[in-house]
């Protein structure tokens, strides 16, 4: 045990790490601020080092199990829980993805949140959230990953309502949906918390129901107990599955649960970049697959198990076309690239629901990781980048925007190659690779209706993407930049980290046909060993690579050419006579009234009965309370004066009694 724990320390270390370190950077914000601000940014980077200590598992052996144990802990009802991690192709991959993208962050936040009043609460929360972030993804068992998964759910919170102090006028505006759908950060940061909290309370019931049906919360031991279930037990797993795939859905902001996060950009851009862009969000991702083997091999079973997986591929779908469409109307760079994540997450999703449903589900299993990597790097960048820019013009709105390629050359480089990434252009950048794997795994599972949904998508998705460019480096500048002090590339400790991504994508794309053949060696071998049968496919169908490359490339212009030349060329005067196209883009820029009917339902009933209640509580019920209290009161001073008359005699021959009294109590006492 010994042994074990030292070898791989670095599996847990890297997320013990981080969690305390956010409770030293309260003790360091006593030595001075720059202490904090530093030991927090080398708290992350020894987080990033112990991320790189496990990557050589990945050519190397891993554990014979996959898991190692360092503690045991007693739980009621005869369950045993064993507090460890578990160390696979998934938890090391993910793992160094995010301790890279939050060490890049974490500097990037040094200048950006420079003299912000709150920065200790900031660094506290950052630092506990990547350590909660990183324990869900070692996790080996249900309990352990739900600590986690909770504490993202806390620090998101917070972060979103970092600047909380909005005026009261606003925050009971956005409450009741008046005016502005921009709500304030307080607002935002309890719409988050409400819906993701809606999800997690789905998904304890589902993991409570698998702990009934297989009796233990550990993934491996549930993966090889499935086989052996009887079928009252077996026929738990369909609605526990579905329970669990809430808290994917509310974590990773799908469908019927995406519209928290539109709003949660009303926190810092590197709170946005970091869990609203590369990292919490992806945590319903890793939710999916780290249960997938479960919910495969008992498909392999029970049929009906399938519709699991179809569900989960058409909530991606569906979620990754809506939000694509809502992205190509918002006025808000922040919101475009929130937008852009559910929609981007839904593909994800679509990957993950495809794989299930599959004899050889490798190629729709890897797709999904991926993306997630790509999406990762690809969207991270994006957001630095959006920073920059919103740090540069005071704004957050694109209207305010406009022209700024010269003036901010390298943050438009930057950005512009993390947008061909997001795009898919092909063979040079991440994005293409791990989209067009989703692509072809529909296609290959001969799941057509889901394949056009997802070229359509593409389409949509350059489109928003070279509209974003257009308004904010196109066009003549605003009027708004005039008040502006420095409208230019940011410092350099902004500029690296952002950059620094932007590259990584380029680069990942350079090596994205041999890293996707890898991938899927890798995770065809991983299924051997956790599912005991071969997911794999034969390398990667140059022939239908091709294809769908051909395909999906065609979608790309067929977006991209009517935005270039609308946001680009400034021919905006395109369907602008058009009725239909008017009531389109009101639609869309209503968020498909998902958000509006959320309101209505639930929102405004709530806020009406408790007028109510206040009305009738400070009309009727205190002041009835308050002059019951005052008669009561006057009846007991009134009836309790006539015992003090006043007189010397009765004073004394009272206090005689009263210590005769004690006395006698006292002699009780003792006797007894």
């Amino acid at each position: 045990m010994v042994y074990e724990w030292l070898a791989y320390s670095p599996a847990w270390l890297c997320w013990v790490v981080p969690i305390a370190g956010s409770l030293a950077i309260l003790l360091f914000s006593k030595v001075g601020g720059r202490v904090r601000d530093y030991f927090a940014v080398c708290v992350s980077l020894a987080t990033a080092v112990l991320a790189l200590l496990m990557l050589p598992w990945l050519w190397g052996s891993l554990p014979t199990d996959l898991q190692v144990s360092w503690v045991r802990l007693p739980f009621p009802f005869t369950i045993q829980i064993n507090a460890g991690v578990l160390i696979d192709p998934v938890s090391i991959i993910l793992a160094n993805v995010v301790a890279f993208i939050s060490l890049l962050i974490m500097i990037y936040s040094v200048r950006y949140m420079k003299g912000d009043s709150g920065l200790t609460r900031y660094w506290f929360f950052m630092s506990l959230f990547i350590g909660s972030m990183l324990l869900i993804i070692m996790s080996d068992n249900f309990f352990q990953m739900l600590i986690g998964w909770e504490g993202v759910g806390l620090c998101s919170y917070a972060l979103i309502g970092y600047w909380y102090q909005d005026s009261k006028e606003d925050w009971l505006k956005s409450w009741v949906g008046e005016g502005s759908s921009a709500y304030p950060p307080s607002h935002s940061g309890m719409k988050a918390f409400i819906m993701t909290r809606f999800g997690d309370v789905l998904m304890i019931a589902g993991i409570i129901l698998m702990i009934i049906a297989v009796g233990t919360p550990n993934f491996l031991e549930i993966v090889k107990s499935v086989p052996t279930l009887t079928s009252s037990a077996r026929a738990l797993l369909l609605p526990a599955a579905l329970l669990i795939f809430g808290g994917a859905i509310g974590k990773s902001a799908q469908l019927p649960l995406m519209e928290w996060l539109p709003d949660a950009m009303s926190g810092p851009t590197p709170v946005s970049a970091l869990i609203h862009a590369s990292t919490m969000v992806n945590a319903g991702v890793f939710l999916v697959a780290r249960v997938f083997p479960i919910f495969y091999v008992a498909a392999l079973i029970d049929p009906s198990l399938l519709g699991f997986f179809e569900v989960i591929a058409w909530i991606g779908a569906i979620t990754a076309f809506v939000a694509a469409t809502q992205a190509t109307v918002s006025n808000e760079l922040k919101k475009i690239l929130a937008y852009s994540t559910a929609s981007q997450i839904g593909y994800m999703m679509l990957a993950m629901g495809i794989a299930g449903t599959a004899a050889q589900f490798t190629l729709g299993y890897t797709g999904g990781i991926y993306q997630l990597m790509s999406q990762a790097i690809f969207k991270a960048a994006l957001f630095l980048g959006a920073g920059a820019v919103i740090h540069a013009v005071n704004s957050r709105f694109t209207y305010h925007m406009g022209g700024l390629r010269k003036k901010m050359p390298l943050t438009f480089y930057g950005m512009l190659l993390a947008s061909l990434s997001l795009m898919g252009f092909p063979l040079i950048f991440s994005g293409f690779w791990s989209k067009d794997m989703i692509l072809e795994s529909a296609f290959l599972y001969n799941q057509f209706p889901l394949l056009i949904i997802g070229l359509i998508t593409v389409s949509f998705t350059s489109f928003y993407t070279v509209r974003m460019m257009g308004l904010v480096f196109y066009g003549k500048p605003s009027d708004h930049q005039s008040t502006s002090e420095h409208t230019q590339d940011p410092s350099r400790s902004m500029l690296l980290p952002f950059l620094t991504l932007s590259a990584f994508t380029v680069a990942l794309g350079l090596i994205g046909y041999y890293l996707g053949n890898w991938l899927v060696s890798t995770f065809s071998q991983y299924s051997q060993v956790i599912i005991g049968l071969s997911g794999s496919v034969s390398g990667v169908n140059l022939g239908v690579m091709i294809l769908i490359g051909a395909l999906s490339f065609a979608f790309l212009l067929l977006g991209a050419v009517p935005a270039y030349l609308m946001y680009v060329k400034g021919r905006h005067q395109f369907g602008a006579k058009s009725k239909v196209l008017a009531s389109v883009r009101k639609f869309f820029i209503e968020r498909w009234y998902i958000n509006a009917l959320y309101y209505t339902i639930f929102v405004k009933p709530i806020m009406a009965l408790s007028r109510w209640l206040s009305g009738v509580i400070e009309g009727r019920i205190f002041p009835a309370i308050n002059r019951g209290a005052v008669r009561v009161f006057v009846s007991f001073t009134s009836t309790f004066r006539k015992t003090h008359t006043g007189d010397l005699n009765e004073n004394l021959l009272a206090l005689v009694i009263g210590l005769a009294i004690i006395l006698l109590i006292i002699a009780l006492v003792v006797i007894g």
